[in-house]
C-alpha cells in the first residue's frame, strides 16, 4: 500500500511550509531516516525524514512549492508496489500537481483564494487529496461533512463531487458578510520595481509583530550606561581565554549574563500576561534576536540562569552559525521568556524594539561611544551606552520596570558582580 508523505508540522505557529529542495528523485530508494527534503517554515529551513522504505513513485509539490501543514507532498511506493498502483492507492492526489511558484505568482488572486486546511467538526485535521480540496472550495462544499473513500480515509475529488450533488440542508438565515481586509497602498509601479514574494519567515514576522502593536500597551524606557569597567574585564577575560579555552567574549555576552541576573533580582519582569492571571516563570529563557538573510529569528538559551557566562557565550555563538545556516531545530524556538536585540554592532545608538509576544519585556541595545560625561564635577570621557526596555504594561508597571533596568545597569558598570 502506498504512503503519502504530507507536510509535517515543524513548529508550534507552522501553518505552510516550502518546499526547498528535494534529497529523493522519482524513481529513487528511500529507506527509513533517509533525508528526503527540506522544508522552509516560519522560523527556519528543517530536514525533513522519511519514516518508511519504499521508492519515490510522484512529487506532488515541486521545490520552490508551498503547501498547507498536513497536504500532500509525495508519494512512496512500497516494497512489491508499482509507481502507478501506489498513485492511484493515493485516490487522485497525484492528479493535480501544485503549480510552480512562477505560475502562482503569475496569478496572485488564485493564491490567495486558495482553501485553508480542513477541520473535522472534533477539530482534527482532515486528509484531503489537493484536487479534492480545490473541487471543494469552488463547489461550497464543507469538507467537514464529508466522508472520505480513500487511502487510510482521504477524501478524494468523488467523495466532494457526491457531496456537492446530494440535496442540500435548509439554509439558516444569512449572517452579515465580515467587512473587506484593507488593502495595501501600492505606490505607481515602474520598470525598476521588483516585486519580491513574502517567505514563510517573512509572513510570521510580519503577523506576529502586528500583533504586537495592535494587542500590547507599550511604553519604554532608557538609561545611559558607563561601559569602561565592562570593556576593560572583557579585554583581561579574553587574553586569557585565548590561551585556555580558545573562546573570546562579545560585549553581547555580558549584556546578556546582566539581563539574566537582573530577571532573578526583579521577577515581575521575567512574566507574560494569560487573559485573568499574569504567568511569572520560574526559569529564565532568554530568545536571542539573530538577524539572517531572510529577517529575524529568536533561538533561546534555555534554564539561563543555571548557565555560566563562558556556557551562555558559547550557546549563543552555535546558535547565531546555525541560524544563519538555517540549522536550528524547532524545540530551540520554545521556552523563552524575554528578549534581547542589540544593534550597537550596526552603528545604532539607540532604539525601542518592539515585545516579542508572549512575553512581557524585551532589552534594546545600543553602540558604544566614547562621550565627554561630568565625574567629580570634571568632563571626562567616557565610553557611553544606551540601553532601552520594552514592556508590555498588562504585565509590567513603570516602577518595576525602572528598578529592573537600573539592575541590568548596576551589573553593567559593575561586571565583576555577574562572575560571583
Amino acid at each position: 500500500m502506498s504512503v503519502n508523505i504530507e507536510m509535517p508540522k515543524l513548529s508550534d505557529t507552522m501553518t505552510e511550509g516550502t518546499v526547498v529542495s528535494w534529497k529523493k528523485a522519482e524513481g529513487d530508494a528511500v529507506e527509513m531516516g533517509d533525508i528526503i527534503a527540506e522544508i522552509e517554515t516560519d522560523k527556519a529551513t528543517m530536514e525533513m525524514e522519511a519514516f518508511d522504505d519504499g521508492v519515490m513513485a510522484k512529487i506532488i509539490i515541486p521545490e520552490g512549492g508551498k503547501a498547507p501543514v498536513g497536504s500532500l507532498l509525495a508519494i512512496l511506493a512500497e516494497e512489491g508496489e508499482s509507481v502507478e498502483e501506489a498513485i492511484a492507492g493515493s485516490g487522485d492526489a497525484a492528479a493535480a500537481p501544485a503549480a510552480a511558484p512562477a505560475a502562482a505568482e503569475a496569478a496572485p488572486a488564485a493564491a490567495s483564494a486558495a482553501p485553508a486546511p480542513a477541520v473535522s467538526a472534533d477539530g482534527d485535521r482532515l486528509k484531503v487529496s489537493p484536487l479534492a480540496r480545490k473541487v471543494g472550495a469552488e463547489s461550497g462544499v464543507d469538507l467537514s461533512t464529508v466522508t472520505g473513500t480513500g487511502a487510510g480515509g482521504r477524501i478524494i475529488k468523488d467523495d466532494v463531487l457526491k457531496a456537492a450533488a446530494a440535496p442540500a440542508p435548509a439554509a439558516a438565515a444569512p449572517s452579515a458578510a465580515p467587512a473587506p481586509a484593507p488593502q495595501a497602498i501600492n505606490p505607481v509601479a515602474s520598470a525598476e520595481d521588483q516585486k519580491l514574494p513574502l517567505s514563510s519567515m517573512r509572513k510570521i514576522i510580519a503577523d506576529r509583530l502586528l500583533t504586537s502593536k495592535v494587542t500590547i500597551p507599550h511604553f519604554y524606557l532608557h538609561v545611559e550606561v558607563d561601559a569602561g569597567q565592562l570593556m576593560s574585564l572583557r579585554k583581561q577575560i579574553n587574553s586569557q581565554a585565548e590561551a585556555t579555552h580558545g573562546n573570546k567574549y562579545t560585549v553581547n555576552d555580558f549584556i546578556t549574563k546582566a539581563l539574566i541576573n537582573a530577571c532573578m533580582a526583579v521577577p515581575a519582569v521575567n512574566a507574560s500576561y494569560a487573559g485573568d492571571h499574569i504567568v511569572q516563570f520560574g526559569n529564565v529563557g532568554v530568545s536571542v534576536a539573530i538577524a539572517v538573510e531572510d529577517g529575524l529569528v529568536t533561538p533561546v538559551v534555555k534554564q539561563a540562569q543555571a548557565k555560566s557566562l563562558l556556557q551562555i557565550s558559547k550557546e549563543i555563538k552555535d546558535m547565531a552559525a546555525r541560524a544563519r545556516d538555517k540549522k536550528l531545530r524547532p524545540d530551540e524556538f520554545d521556552g523563552g521568556t524575554v528578549t534581547i536585540s542589540n544593534l550597537g554592532s550596526y552603528g545604532i545608538e539607540s532604539f525601542d524594539a518592539i515585545v516579542n509576544p508572549p512575553q512581557a519585556a524585551i532589552l534594546s541595545v545600543g553602540g558604544i561611544f566614547d562621550k565627554p560625561v561630568v565625574k567629580n564635577g570634571e568632563i571626562v570621557p567616557a565610553k557611553i551606552m544606551n540601553i532601552g526596555l520594552s514592556c508590555d504594561h498588562r504585565v509590567v508597571d513603570g516602577a518595576v520596570a525602572a528598578t529592573f533596568l537600573n539592575e541590568v545597569k548596576k551589573l553593567i558598570e559593575n561586571p565583576a558582580l555577574m562572575l560571583v
